[in-house]
């Protein structure tokens, strides 16, 4: 995983770093986007087969004027998050704050749910999570700073029909950023979990539901950059009052 080519090893120990685990197609780009915006070098991360979709997003940060790196690799491999988090502290600089961003959603009746997909959905979905959430909780304690985010969802609070996998690893992030909060927060390490609670205007949706054109008309489905925008201002709080708990749903969202 911690295999790159850093855009300017001289300067390198004057970044800052944004570490960015699951940047996706929509939400993970706007959050990586958003944060190399903001100065920080977004360090990306996504499995290796779409290494290539993970470059052309590097690519397009930094022609933006911002940096970026991509870091192809497996966040359930916990020798894989201990070398990333070294070789970015080592190469790029310290990472001011980190976002989890990985769904793993999938639908399945709880009879078809095999003991495979179940561990796998938890291995994406929490134990990546608690993975990079420990790492970078070791270098942020050292400096007594920081920000870590968990991207939660609806199945964070609520298990519906045929989510067995995916609101059992969801429910397991939310108690893990919980617990994280309570134990670094007196460290001055500002721990946030968010529930994005409704559809997401992303590329599967709109390639798999007639009707995202006429929601996003009406502002009645998520907006990944508005999503982002969302986190870097949990980012930016003053310590005098931190947010733990941010649920984010359109107007028109049921809930």
């Amino acid at each position: 995983m911690p295999q790159h080519k850093s855009p300017d090893a001289h300067s390198s120990q004057l970044n800052k770093a944004a570490l960015i685990v699951g940047a996706g197609d929509d939400t993970g780009a706007a959050i990586a986007e958003a944060f190399a915006a903001e100065g920080y070098t977004a360090c990306i991360v996504r499995r290796e087969r779409h290494a290539d979709k993970l470059e052309l997003l590097a690519a397009s940060i930094r022609a933006k004027g911002h940096k970026a790196i991509a870091y192809p690799g497996d966040a359930r491999d916990e020798q894989a998050i201990i070398a990333l988090v070294e070789s970015i502290e080592r190469d790029v600089g310290p990472i001011e704050v980190t976002v989890f961003n990985i769904g793993a959603n999938v639908m399945f009746s709880v009879i078809d749910t095999s003991a495979r997909v179940f561990s796998k959905v938890w291995e994406m979905a929490c134990f990546a999570g608690f993975l990079t959430g420990r790492e970078v909780a070791k270098r942020m304690l050292q400096r007594k700073r920081g920000t870590i985010i968990f991207t939660g969802a609806t199945a964070s609070v609520r298990g519906a029909g045929g989510f067995s996998a995916f609101a059992s690893a969801k429910h397991g992030l939310r108690a893990l950023a919980e617990s994280m909060a309570r134990e670094l927060g007196p460290n001055n390490i500002h721990v946030a979990h968010t529930i994005i609670d409704g559809m997401i205007d992303s590329n599967f949706i709109r390639e798999n539901f007639d009707k995202a054109d006429e929601m996003r008309e009406q502002d009645a489905i998520l907006n990944p950059e508005h999503i982002a925008a969302n986190y870097v201002m949990l980012h930016k709080q003053p310590r005098t009052a931190w947010t733990f708990e941010l649920d984010l749903r359109p107007w028109k969202e049921k809930w």
